[in-house]
């Protein structure tokens, strides 16, 4: 069975399409859909809004609080009455009150949080751009699975094609006396053989576009396809041509999202030295307010309620200063806890570029390495296919016998996978240290 795997024109409305769509996703396409779809990649996007509500909180801080309160009280025994004087009576007391507090000074405690906050704003940004560049890695690798298994199923199927023109050609000859029964038997073992070998083909070619589908969070693989980039594609690098992995990691530093947010996170460690140290100094706020009351004692005359309001009512207005003598140890020791976790952040920066170096040189010499690996396999295989040519021919004139020609078609066929094989590995390794160097992940 041969996949027909045809590049169409893709609508700007994909996303609302059904998985069963006949239309021929490309990489940047399943790339795009999966970001879109992918809970993980909303998970990050949830939390980087959660740093954003914090951020506006921070910078609301400095804004002065109102607040309003009203209470109702009743009293019974002895009270306090409007004359100032002491009574065996029950009373009743009503109040009112608005006021306002404005931080004026917090020991640079506000802006070192609102700082603190922008940081981890951005940190959670570049997280968000890391997760989507994770999912487009496992998407091309996925991509490039479903291409390498589609060739190999072809190559199976070719198999076929050859197996039972000669089990054909042997059982003509049968009739002729040209060929015995235990040749044409033979023959026709290898065909089901040969049959067997693309069944698994297509089995493993559905299971990986199964596996794609589901990292697209598609409903269904029915009818789900892939644009297979042109055979014309250069898959040829040249290592003279290459950046060393130290030019590309130094490339990688300045735009990987890894190590954008653990720099900002160092830089957020600072911040919180800074707000621990806040607690050294003192604080002043500035409060003012208005109030009222209303109060009544049984038995006794009272002016009306909304004469007492008038006369009682109040405007207050003040400074509260709090200086910071001693406590207890706490602010040195939370000082102490922001410089160890700084230090710790630096550590994690430290790792998570060491981590990055060794995948860039990773991914170079394995590209270096596929790269040799194409060239070899494409000489190889046009070696096997001359080979089996020329098996071919003598088969067919009577010079050679049907052991030696399938024997040369095994190693042709089997060239021809190692080719495949070697052809998206290289296209996969090339494309993967091109998105280390900040392009785009694409073939």
């Amino acid at each position: 069975m041969k996949k027909c795997l045809v590049c169409c024109g893709f609508a700007a409305a994909l996303i609302t399409l059904p998985a069963s769509a006949q239309q021929a996703w490309t990489l940047r396409q399943c790339a795009d859909y999966a970001i879109e779809h992918n809970i993980s990649i909303k998970q990050k996007g949830n939390q980087r809004k959660q740093r954003d509500i914090q951020l506006s909180t921070a910078k609301n801080s400095r804004l002065p609080d109102l607040s309003a309160s009203a209470s109702e009280s009743f009293s019974f025994g002895r009270g306090l009455t409007l004359d100032n004087t002491y009574t065996n009576r029950s009373t009743t007391s009503t109040s009112f009150s608005l006021g306002t507090t404005v931080p004026l000074f917090t020991g640079f405690k506000i802006p070192n949080q609102i700082k603190l906050n922008q940081l981890n704003l951005e940190a959670a940004t570049q997280d968000l751009e890391k997760a989507k560049n994770d999912i487009r890695m496992q998407v091309a690798k996925a991509y490039v699975q479903i291409l390498y298994d589609t060739e190999i199923a072809e190559v199976a199927h070719r198999q076929i094609a050859i197996d039972s023109a000669q089990v054909v050609r042997l059982e003509a000859f049968l009739e002729n006396g040209k060929a015995s029964h235990a040749e044409v038997s033979q023959q026709q073992s290898t065909l089901a053989q040969s049959r067997l070998t693309a069944t698994q083909a297509d089995n493993n070619l559905q299971l990986d576009i199964l596996a794609l589908s589901q990292l697209l969070e598609l409903s269904s693989p029915e009818g789900f396809s892939i644009v297979r980039p042109s055979t014309n594609s250069q898959f040829s690098i040249r290592h003279s041509q290459l950046p060393s992995p130290d030019a590309i990691y130094q490339e990688a530093l300045t735009m990987k999202p890894e190590v954008q947010a653990e720099q900002l996170r160092l830089t957020a460690s600072e911040r919180n030295i800074n707000i621990a140290k806040s607690a050294l100094y003192p604080t002043l706020n500035l409060s003012a307010g208005l109030q009222s009351n209303y109060y009544k004692t049984d038995g006794m005359k009272a002016d009306p309620f909304a004469t007492q309001m008038k006369n009682n009512f109040s405007q207050y207005i003040g400074l509260n200063l709090n200086v910071p003598i001693f406590a207890r140890f706490q602010t040195r020791n939370s000082i102490r806890s922001a410089r160890i976790d700084r230090d710790n952040q630096l550590l994690q920066l430290e790792n998570v570029k060491k981590t990055l170096y060794k995948e860039i040189q990773q991914v170079y010499y394995n590209a270096v390495a596929a790269d040799s690996k194409y060239h070899s396999s494409e000489a190889a295989a046009q070696s096997s296919k001359d080979a089996f040519t020329l098996v071919q021919a003598k088969y067919e004139n009577g010079k050679a016998t049907i052991t030696e020609f399938n024997e040369s078609k095994n190693n042709y066929l089997k060239a021809e996978s190692n080719l495949v094989q070697a052809r998206y590995e290289n296209l996969y390794q090339q494309a993967l240290l091109d998105f280390y160097r900040g392009r785009e992940l694409n073939f």
